[in-house]
């Protein structure tokens, strides 16, 4: 007798293995011009985010829900005293609520309510110049976001630079290429950051659970790091913390200055990641003398991450399966944990509860 028992619908997980329920980076702030917007692709979906005249950030599905044409190819226009979006093709006009304020084809005496239709409004947080959306697993619901938006700490209003590239990776990989502890000696070998000449080395770092992530506990940098010596002098501290769905961030300071780094992972498709990294700093001048110089080392740190993920799906074209080791796949372990909990948790409707226990990692890097 066939089972009548079904089990519940999972939910906090989509099909391509992409976390709902979750912030995501859409774009840096200074990538939402006043009364201009852009598509994006968020979770393999078409996101129109954009800026109003009057400076609100906003995004919705950029898909109208009349003939499918994009809404991002449309217009910004006043109606009745609100910032509206128009769609191109018959000039359907939605609120940044999603509501359709306006069809114009239709008649005086027209019994149609154009209030009835809508379309996804997702909720946006803009804080430090990026913005984030929030993507629920139900595109109906009305509820309050499940989480509260990122936060990382005391930031200046803008960054100094930012850069971005973009994987041709589902995010799973590229957050375990990114977070991979022992690859930085090969693959980021320049003279100013990781030399072939320093050889390897014993590294042995404390980690402890950190909000739906976990964090390597403030230590001092690796004597290697000539461009922190450089910048900050001595007695410098640093911490390093990764966050679900895709946040990663680095904090260095000393006693007069501190340096932010966040690199946040956006999944626009099931094999295409972009990378989005962030870079604050107050009280070093001198980081603000090295803009020139530390952009571009920014992007070939990102390139060389990238170009290793180009040779490793010539591989996964034929092999799925990776054979993980301690301790420096630990990490990609705990990532898996992590989104299994997730998923688990909003699922059965419960809180979240991080499965990740202090532990002492050690490698050779």
């Amino acid at each position: 007798m066939p089972d009548s028992q079904h089990s519940p619908a999972r939910s906090g997980l989509t099909e391509d293995g992409f976390l709902t329920d979750c912030w995501y980076l859409a774009a840096p702030s200074s990538a939402l011009k006043a009364g201009r917007q852009q598509r994006v692709m968020l979770l393999g979906e078409p996101v129109v985010v954009g800026r109003t005249p009057a400076g609100e950030a906003f995004a919705l599905r950029d898909i109208c829900p009349h003939r499918l044409v994009p809404l991002s190819a449309g217009k910004q226009l006043e109606t009745d005293g609100e910032w509206t979006l128009q769609c191109p093709y018959h000039g359907w006009r939605f609120g940044t609520d999603g509501g359709c304020r306006l069809m114009p084809s239709l008649t005086e005496d027209s019994a149609y309510d154009p209030s009835k239709v809508k379309v996804r409004r997702y909720p946006v947080h803009e804080a430090h110049g990026a913005a984030y959306v929030y993507i629920a697993h139900n595109p109906r619901s009305e509820a309050p976001p499940a989480v509260p938006p990122p936060d990382f700490g005391p930031l200046p209003d803008r960054p100094g630079f930012v850069i971005h590239d973009v994987f041709d990776a589902h995010m799973d990989d590229a957050v375990v290429g990114l977070m991979d502890p022992a690859h930085v000696p090969f693959v980021h070998n320049q003279w100013w950051w990781r030399p072939p000449s320093a050889g390897l080395k014993l590294k042995e770092k404390q980690f402890v659970p950190a909000e739906r992530g976990w964090a390597i506990a403030r230590h001092q940098p690796s004597s290697n790091s000539l461009l922190y010596r450089w910048v900050f002098g001595g007695k410098v501290e640093t911490e390093i913390v990764f966050q679900l769905p895709g946040f990663r961030w680095e904090i260095v300071s000393n006693a007069t200055a501190r340096l932010l780094t966040l690199t946040c992972l956006t999944p626009e498709g099931p094999k295409r990641t972009r990378i989005t990294q962030f870079t604050w700093w107050t009280g070093a001048p001198l980081l603000s003398l090295a803009v020139p110089i530390a952009k571009p080392a920014g992007r070939k740190f990102l390139r060389q991450d990238g170009d290793m993920v180009d040779l490793q799906n010539q591989g996964m074209a034929h092999q799925k399966a990776m054979l993980w080791i301690e301790d420096i796949d630990v990490q990609a372990k705990w990532y898996q944990r992590l989104k299994r909990e997730w998923t688990e948790a909003r699922t059965e409707g419960r809180e979240f509860a991080n499965p990740i226990e202090p532990r002492v990692l050690k490698w050779m890097s």
